[in-house]
C-alpha cells in the first residue's frame, strides 16, 4: 500500500484513548456512552434524546425481503424508575427518516406521536359510611397480562404516519393495522417486575403489530420498553483507568448491563423503500414544540405546561459517537438541531479531528499525520467505496439493502473490517462491536503505517458484544430488565 492510501472502510466516531508514558497503553476517561446524553439540551429533557440507532437487513428466517429500523430513546432507565417509569412525551415528534435518492434529505419520514391515558384507578378508603374515593399512586393494582387489562392504571398508545417527501410539507398518510382500518396502537407498560407482570415476553409480544404503509407495503411495528443493547466499558476507564484496551474483551463487562431503555423498532419491505438504488440511508429524529409556558396550578395529569408553536428538532442520531466524540461542545446542540444536507458546516471537525491531537500531546500515543483526514471526510459524508456510496453528502447511516444478511451465530462482531460486509458500517446490527470497530479506525487502521504508526493495533474497550446477545426474530432487542428482581410474594411475611 502506498502512504496515504486509504480502505474503504469509514470512521464513524472514535473512543478516548490514552497512552501512559514509555508505551503502557490504557484508555482514557470517556464520556457516555453512544448517543446517552449526548449534548447540553437532551440533558435536560431525556425523553426525546435518541440512545442509539440500528439500520440493517433483517435477519430472521423467512424475513430477508425487509430492513429493520431501530429508534432507542430515554437513556439509563434504571429498571426500578417508578412509580412512573418511562412513557414517551405525547408533547414530543419521533421520526425515522429514510433517504433513498442519494441527496441526503429524507425521502420517507415515519413520525411517531404519543398518547397517555390514565384509568383513573381508585380504592375505597375510610370507615363505612364515610369511604373517600382515592387515586392510587401506582401503574398497576393488580396482575396484568393484556391490554386494557382493568388492573393497569395506564394506557399508553400512539399513532403512525407516514409523510413521503419533506418531513413537513410532503404527503402525510396514516398508518393502519394489517388488517382493517385501526390507526391507534398500543405500547406496554414497562416491566414493574414479576408480580405486577408475570412473563413480560409473553406479554410484550401482544404488542407486535403488523401494519400496512401506504405507498410502502405491509411491515411490523412494535414500540416498548427492551434491554438496552448498547455495551461498552466505562467502570474500569473513571477508576483510574483500570483496563487493558490490548487484552481479550470480556462478555462480563458493561456499563449498561442494569438499564433499559425505549425502543421504536419497525421492519419495512425493501421494495417500498428504495428507489434510485438498492442503498438507503436513515436517522432518527425527535422534536418539540417552540413555545412553552408552564402552568403554575396544574389540576390533573400531563397539565404541568401548555405547549404549541412550530416543530423544533432537538435530537438527531443516525452513526454512534459522533455528536460525542467528533462534535466540539460548542457546537453539539446545533449538530443535534441540524439535518444531513448541512453538514459541511461540521467538516472542520472531520478534517481537523482533535481527539488524535490532544491524546498525542497528553499521553504520546502518535497520532495519524495524514491532514486534512480524507478518510474521515469520506466516511462521515459519503460512505464506503464500492459498497454503499450513494452519491450523496451527509452524515447518515447507509446500508445497501442488495448486501445479504447472515444469519444470528455467524455475524462477526467487527464487521466490515473482518470482512463481513452486512454489519457496521454497512448499515449497524445490534451484535455489531461498533466501539472496538471505532477505536481501530480513530487511530487509523484505515491508513498506511507510514501515516499511521499505531494504526493496527487491535484496540477494545475491554466489553464484548456479538449476535449472541439478542434474538433471532423481531424486534431482536431482549427483554428488559424487572424492576424487582424477587419472586411474587404473596400476604405477610412473618
Amino acid at each position: 500500500m502506498q502512504a496515504h492510501q486509504l480502505l474503504p472502510i469509514p470512521f464513524l466516531a472514535a473512543l478516548v484513548l490514552a497512552v501512559q508514558p514509555k508505551g503502557s497503553l490504557s484508555p482514557a476517561p470517556a464520556p457516555a456512552p453512544s448517543s446517552h446524553r449526548e449534548a447540553p439540551f437532551v440533558t435536560e429533557h431525556p425523553k426525546v434524546d435518541a440512545t442509539d440507532f440500528y439500520l440493517f437487513r433483517s435477519y430472521e428466517p423467512g424475513r430477508e425481503d425487509t430492513v429493520t429500523v431501530v429508534a432507542n430513546y430515554i437513556p439509563l432507565e434504571a429498571p426500578y424508575g417508578g412509580p412512573n417509569y418511562f412513557f414517551m412525551d405525547p408533547e414530543a415528534l419521533y421520526e425515522i427518516h429514510i433517504d433513498n435518492d442519494g441527496d441526503a434529505v429524507e425521502d420517507l419520514t415515519f413520525q411517531f406521536r404519543f398518547q397517555n391515558e390514565f384509568q383513573n384507578a381508585t380504592l375505597e378508603i375510610g370507615p363505612e359510611g364515610d369511604k373517600k374515593t382515592v387515586p392510587v399512586p401506582l401503574l398497576a393494582v393488580g396482575g396484568i397480562d393484556a391490554d386494557q387489562d382493568p388492573d393497569s392504571n395506564l394506557r399508553e398508545t400512539y399513532t403512525l404516519t407516514v409523510v413521503s417527501g419533506d418531513r413537513r410539507t410532503g404527503t402525510a398518510q396514516a398508518v393502519t393495522h394489517g388488517e382493517g382500518a385501526d390507526t391507534t396502537f398500543v405500547k406496554p407498560l414497562d416491566n414493574v417486575g414479576t408480580k405486577t407482570i408475570a412473563d413480560y415476553a409473553a406479554y410484550a409480544a401482544q404488542f407486535v403489530y403488523d401494519i400496512d404503509i401506504p405507498g410502502v407495503g405491509i411491515g411490523r411495528v412494535f414500540v416498548g420498553q427492551r434491554k438496552d443493547p448498547f455495551v461498552v466499558n466505562l467502570g474500569e476507564v473513571f477508576d483510574l483507568v483500570n483496563t487493558d484496551p490490548l487484552g481479550a474483551p470480556d462478555a462480563e463487562r458493561d456499563l449498561l448491563d442494569d438499564a433499559n431503555v425505549t425502543s421504536l423498532v419497525l421492519e419495512l419491505p425493501i421494495a417500498g423503500i428504495t428507489a434510485k438504488s438498492s442503498i438507503i440511508g436513515g436517522w432518527t429524529t425527535a422534536s418539540l414544540r417552540q413555545a412553552r409556558v408552564l402552568n403554575p396550578h396544574p389540576s390533573g395529569h400531563n397539565q404541568a405546561s401548555v405547549e404549541g408553536g412550530a416543530w423544533s428538532q432537538v435530537s438527531r442520531l443516525s452513526s454512534p459517537l459522533v455528536n460525542e466524540l467528533v462534535i466540539g461542545l460548542p457546537d453539539k446542540d446545533r449538530f443535534n438541531a441540524s439535518e444531513p444536507v448541512d453538514d459541511a458546516q461540521f467538516l472542520t471537525y472531520v478534517t481537523n479531528p482533535t481527539l488524535p491531537a490532544l491524546l498525542e500531546a497528553l499521553f504520546g500515543v502518535t497520532a495519524p499525520t495524514l491532514f486534512p483526514r480524507a478518510d474521515l471526510v469520506q466516511a462521515f459524508l459519503t460512505g464506503v467505496d464500492g459498497l454503499n456510496v450513494d452519491g450523496g453528502t451527509g452524515e447518515m447511516l447507509r446500508l445497501n439493502t442488495a448486501t445479504k444478511p447472515r444469519s444470528k451465530g455467524t455475524q462477526d462482531r467487527l464487521g466490515v473490517i473482518a470482512g463481513d460486509v452486512a454489519g457496521f458500517p454497512n448499515g449497524r446490527r445490534p451484535g455489531d462491536d461498533v466501539v472496538d470497530i471505532e477505536l481501530r479506525v480513530a487511530m487509523g487502521v484505515l491508513l498506511d503505517e507510514a501515516v499511521a504508526p499505531d494504526g493496527q493495533l487491535p484496540y477494545t474497550d475491554g466489553a464484548l458484544v456479538d449476535d449472541s446477545f439478542f434474538e433471532e426474530t423481531f424486534p431482536y432487542l431482549r427483554t428488559p430488565l424487572p424492576g424487582s428482581p424477587n419472586e411474587p410474594l404473596v400476604g405477610l411475611v412473618k
